[in-house]
């Protein structure tokens, strides 16, 4: 047997964390993976669920063969088939279909992983040189990406790890106990320097609970609170005019607009006292340096986008920016010099310009006949990298679509998810520890390169390989279509970032500013912070951030309760539900609800009970909670329906409407009512 020996990677989950992970192998097998101490980001912490990723790679249930289907749609009954004559069926049947109009066929994928090789490299090739139908992917951070682009110039902001010397810290819809733990840790350290944390969530979170104040305000309502903040530094001259004048545009209009949201206005609509609004904003005007950290919960509401534009605009209010402790953090993504043309080859499509469908309404598309105004008919859909029959949203809607015996589905999978009980070929995909890729972060800016550490288990192949060698059955004789996964590793970033430098260290550092918008330089038309956009306004929209109401405010009597599903500690989005020790701490599907609403309906807590509204119900168990506040019902998910106590999740609700900006969902904008089971 060979000795232990250990390979540096990089986690691929959809966290803004992105850590370097340290994978040991012994025998052809990973038996630890460690958060990396020579990486300052991750300093060699992992969370509870990557720190398990070992057990998800050599998990009993991993699928291990290429199936198809042999029962119902739904039923979830496959046999084994080899490789050559899967990839074969799935060639004709793509082909068949894309003779008649290769719109037909529907990419349907997200961030199962992150990495740009397996995630956005050989797929996004294979389907430009078909011509199918392009995919909006606007499922979690449109909303809040576009704000930024309209406001900053793009997901852009402070840099992480000087939040360790801020001296306020608003943590803005964000648990980031759970799920940005690496922050977490600069927060602490600041704290113990002196700081002070408020965190602005519906939900008392394991992160509200831990910081200084907690702002429980109603879902869909910040955009409303960052106002009365504007209002009361406008009162007060809490306000660095110079900044203003000097690298900021519309600020007249936008001062007007602030004007009409004094503290008592926003309270009534926050649902929070006015004098802690007051407090709030003299804390945020008069605290140097003063920084936000917002995370994408506040977007998934009608109003999303005019929520973040409104809260990015408050660091060049008060000249935070000067600082480099001082501004605000949704995403650093767009720091990173990603060569997407190489990896994606648009040019493949050339003079076509097929539609695009958006991922979050594909209940009803799947179900839309041929029309002048949609298209033809969704004939064919590749999934991979998303487990759309539990994450998309009203599942009732899209459980039928999937249902449709005419749809071919093909779904590119390393376990036995919702989604695979309707899939009629099922292709067993390798995890992280067995594949090449490389990563960008959004909640860091350091490149990382995974390489991978163990063979591929069973039969799985990577996602590059298979769409590879899709296109060589279809006929695709491109030369982009012979690049390795390594190769497309190096075209990721090319002379950007230095490939030598990656392989021996497993990361590089993006040389950046430490205080990059001191003196305003901002990626806009205008290089200043757009209060006003011009851009949107050329939309027809408002050229300023408002409160924009929510589609579905609780209505007494019929709905009464505004729900929202933040993510199960122990869960990623629905990555991990099949690992058992982690679902035996996560326990059951779960509904927070108030004491207050509880003992209105007669619930206690481990009672069953029905969650329902115009789209459908689910069943789960209460936990009465002053977590929830009042009004406000916090389902936790997101469980795999099949896990579910009535085969359904909390999906079952959430509506296909969409964001103001960004065309994204809506899942914390829901109307409930909650009764007995």
């Amino acid at each position: 047997m060979t000795s232990p020996f250990e390979i540096v990677g990089a986690c691929p989950h959809d966290c803004p964390d992105t850590c370097s992970l340290v994978t040991t192998v012994e025998g052809g097998r990973a038996v630890r993976v460690r958060g990396n101490p020579a990486h300052p980001p991750t300093a060699g912490v992992l969370c509870t669920k990557v720190s398990r990723y070992h057990e998800r790679t050599h998990h009993p249930e991993r699928l291990l063969t290429p199936l198809r289907r042999v029962g119902a749609k739904g039923e979830g009954r496959f046999a084994p088939i080899g490789w050559d004559e899967a990839l074969d069926e799935v060639a004709a049947r793509l082909a068949a279909i894309a003779a008649r109009d290769p719109q037909g066929v529907l990419p349907y994928s997200y961030a199962g992983t992150m990495g740009l090789v397996q995630g956005e490299s050989m797929d996004r090739r294979f389907f430009h040189r078909l011509g199918a139908s392009l995919l909006e992917r606007t499922i979690c951070a449109t909303a809040g990406g576009e704000a930024l682009a309209h406001t900053l110039g793009g997901k852009v902001g402070m840099r992480t790890e000087f939040f360790a010397e801020s001296q306020l810290i608003l943590i803005w819809g964000s648990n980031s106990i759970a799920s940005n733990l690496h922050f977490w840790r600069l927060a602490q350290q600041a704290r113990r320097g002196g700081a002070r944390l408020v965190c602005i969530d519906p939900r008392r979170t394991e992160t509200a609970d831990k910081c200084d104040e907690h702002v429980a305000l109603r879902p869909g309502t910040d955009a409303a609170l960052a106002l009365a903040i504007m209002h009361e530094l406008i009162r007060h001259d809490w306000l660095d005019h110079d900044y203003i004048a000097r690298h900021t545009l519309g600020w007249p209009a936008l001062r007007e607009r602030a004007l009409l949201w004094n503290p008592e206005r926003a309270a009534q609509v926050c649902g929070v006292p006015a004098a802690q609004i007051v407090e709030l904003a003299r804390a945020y005007g008069t605290t140097r340096p003063a920084a936000i950290r917002l995370n994408y919960g506040v977007q998934r509401c009608a109003g999303g986008g005019n929520a973040v534009r409104a809260i990015a605009c408050l660091p060049a209010l008060t000249g935070a920016w000067r600082h480099r402790a001082g501004g605000v953090l949704l995403s650093s993504s767009g720091h990173f010099p990603v060569d997407r043309a190489a990896l994606q080859r648009p040019g493949l499509l050339g003079a076509r310009r097929p539609r695009a469908v958006n991922m979050v309404t594909i209940g009803d598309d799947l179900l839309r006949p041929a029309s002048d105004g949609f298209g033809p008919r969704i004939d064919a859909l590749v999934v991979y990298n998303s487990n759309p029959v539990a994450v998309a949203p009203e599942s009732p809607q899209v459980v039928r679509g999937f249902a449709r015996e005419d749809l071919f589905t093909v779904v590119l999978e390393q376990f036995h998810t919702d989604t695979v009980d309707y899939a009629d070929i099922v292709l067993p995909a390798t995890t992280q520890l067995e594949h090449w890729d490389i990563h960008a972060a959004y909640g860091h800016t350091d490149v990382l390169l995974n390489r991978p550490a163990i063979a591929p288990v069973g039969q799985a192949r990577s996602n590059a390989r298979i769409f590879r060698e899709l296109a060589a059955r279809m006929g695709f004789t491109e030369s982009c279509f012979g690049d390795d996964d390594e190769q497309l590793c190096r075209q990721a970033y090319g002379a950007a970032v230095d490939w030598e430098e990656l392989l021996a260290n497993g990361f590089a550092h993006l040389p950046l500013p430490e205080a990059p918008f001191a003196e305003g330089d901002f990626p806009t038309p205008s290089g200043r912070c757009e209060f006003f956009s011009a851009r949107l306004a050329a939309q027809g929209l408002d050229g300023l951030p408002d409160h924009v109401p929510n589609h579905e405010p609780p209505t007494p009597g019929r709905y009464p309760l505004a729900m929202i599903s933040p993510p199960a500690r122990n869960f990623l989005n629905s990555s991990f539900v099949n690992v058992r020790s982690l679902r035996s701490i996560e326990g059951q599907p779960l509904l927070e609800i108030h004491p207050r609403d509880a003992a209105a309906r007669g619930i206690a807590s481990g009672q069953l009970v029905r969650v329902f509204n115009q789209r459908g119900a689910y069943h789960c168990a209460a936990e009465v909670s002053e977590r929830a506040r009042p009004g406000v019902v916090n389902g936790l998910g997101i469980w795999w329906r099949k896990l579910g106590p009535r085969g359904t999740n909390v999906n079952e609700l959430t509506s296909q409407k969409l964001t103001d900006l960004g065309r994204g969902p809506v899942f914390y904008d829901c109307a409930v009512e909650v009764e007995r089971a």
